[in-house]
Formats: C-alpha cells, sequence, structure tokens
C-alpha cells in the first residue's frame, strides 16, 4: 500500500501493484518490480561491469567522498554515483566474463583546480616516495591537502592517504611492508583546496611492479600445471617400455591404452592454455 504523502495531488509513498514510490535525496522516484527472467549476455556483462565496479569503489570511500562530492553538490546524485558511473564506463576491460579494471583510466576525483607539475612515484626502502612540483599560485596554494590512493588488485585492498602532506612540502613518504612493495600497485594523486571548495582531477601515477595474473590465469596455470603433471608420469612409463622393447612396440592391450592417454594428453598440451612464458 502506497500513502499520498502531501495529500491526494502529492507524491506517493510506497507500493502500488508492481510500482515502488520512494524518495531519492529530495526527489519523488518511482520503479517497477517484477520477477527476472533468465539474463540476455548483455545483462550477464552489465551484472560483472557493476560487480567490478562495486569491489574496486569498496577499498576507496573516503578519497571518493572529497574526489567527488563537490561535483554532487546541488544535484539528485551523490559522489559514489558520480564514480560508479564514470568508472563502469571508462575504466573497464575485457568482454564478459572476463571484464577487469583499466587501472590507467581509473579516475578517483574532478573538479577544476589545475594539474600539478613533475609527479613522480618512485620505490624506496621501506616505502614509496611521492613528488611534485610545489610552487604554488592564486589558483594553486601552498596549503592545499595531497591525498593519495593506493590499490593492491592481488589482494583486493586499497589504502587511502586523505591528507598525506601539503602542496608547499613537494614530497612524501609512504611506509609500506616488504610484502606490500612487491605487489602490483596503482597509485593515484589528487589535490585538494584547505577550505574543500576545489580539488583537482586525480592523476594516475602508473603502475608498479607489473600486473598481477586475473583468476582466469591463475585457474588456467593450474590446469596446465596439473595436466603436465601427470603427461610426464605417463611419458615416463611409456618411453620406459619402449625402452624394454629396444623400440619395438609392445602389443599388450595396457601397453596400447598407455600409448593412447600419452597422444591424447600430449596433444591437449600443445593447445591448453597457461603455459609457462
Amino acid at each position: 500500500m502506497a500513502i499520498a504523502v502531501n495529500g491526494p495531488h502529492g507524491h506517493f509513498k510506497g507500493k502500488v501493484g508492481n510500482l515502488v514510490y520512494y524518495m531519492l535525496n529530495g526527489q519523488p522516484v518511482v520503479r517497477l518490480i517484477g520477477h527476472k527472467g533468465n539474463p540476455s549476455l548483455l545483462q550477464l556483462a552489465n551484472y560483472q561491469k557493476m560487480s567490478v565496479t562495486m569491489k574496486l569503489l569498496s577499498r576507496m570511500t573516503g578519497f571518493i567522498k572529497l574526489g567527488f562530492g563537490l561535483q554532487a553538490k546541488g544535484t539528485v546524485h551523490n559522489a559514489h554515483n558520480l564514480a560508479t558511473s564514470y568508472l563502469k564506463k571508462h575504466a573497464l576491460k575485457g568482454e564478459y566474463p572476463n571484464i577487469s579494471v583499466d587501472y590507467t583510466k581509473v579516475k578517483l576525483s574532478e573538479g577544476s583546480m589545475p594539474a600539478t607539475r613533475d609527479l613522480k612515484i618512485v620505490k624506496v626502502a621501506g616505502g614509496l616516495e611521492i613528488s611534485w612540483d610545489p610552487t604554488h599560485s592564486y589558483e594553486l596554494q601552498h596549503n592545499d591537502s595531497v591525498m593519495v590512493m593506493l590499490c593492491f588488485p592481488e589482494k583486493g585492498r586499497g589504502r587511502e592517504y586523505l591528507n598525506i602532506a601539503r602542496r608547499a612540502e613537494g614530497k612524501c613518504f609512504l611506509p609500506l611492508m616488504e610484502e606490500q612493495l612487491k605487489q602490483q600497485i596503482e597509485p593515484y594523486i589528487a589535490f585538494l583546496s584547505a577550505d574543500g571548495e576545489r580539488v583537482s582531477d586525480s592523476v594516475y601515477l602508473g603502475n608498479l611492479n607489473g600486473e598481477a595474473k586475473t583468476e582466469n590465469e591463475k585457474n588456467e596455470e593450474k590446469k596446465y600445471q596439473q595436466v603436465k603433471e601427470r603427461f610426464d608420469q605417463v611419458e615416463a612409463s611409456y618411453l620406459s617400455q619402449l625402452r624394454d622393447e629396444y623400440g619395438n612396440r609392445p602389443t599388450h592391450k595396457a601397453f596400447k591404452i598407455l600409448e593412447k592417454e600419452y597422444q591424447v594428453l600430449k596433444e591437449k598440451l600443445e593447445h591448453l592454455p597457461g603455459k609457462p612464458g
């Protein structure tokens, strides 16, 4: 049952048939509900895109709130909505069912503050050092806050530094454990004015340590290794029996079965993905 909150001519709140009425960011909204049929390939792809995007965003809620918050002001959207829309449209790669994040195209903030020059990131003892041109002007202030986001795709984790330094310092140090320094790292930086009224577009600082293998690639390697181990066992037995017969093929049934398996496994390995190198 729906209730007419502001009288018979006002908007409803609740359910009427297969329609649900509610308020979203101060705006009356209605949506259709119903039973879902079997999803199409396009729907499955859309579901995976949303899942990959949500997983990425779950690591960076604070950064996104600051990075897209100004864009959301005065609209029916919020920072998370805007970030979701951008990343889902522009920062994914691959086809279903192998859709993944294109970290080079990820944007975590959007604003009018000009870009900062000479951005660099290097690995040093005990962590990472990020540097930039500390010059300030009427557009770039010495007390602008520095925000850094590190993504660790191998572990599905991220680390936010929402006020790691001031622009005038020209650099910052991010302490990391040795294990983290060896992982795939995808770093981003943005600048926020001290009064919180201006933010820069985020900048991708470049991949560190290369790309980690995807779950699909790991599964392919595991499957290949299992087949290879079995092939090595069969091959050793097959060649051993040939040697025992001085190169003449044995004629008994057990050898024929062994030979057939040897041929099948050899053919399979030639076309199976996941081969090292």
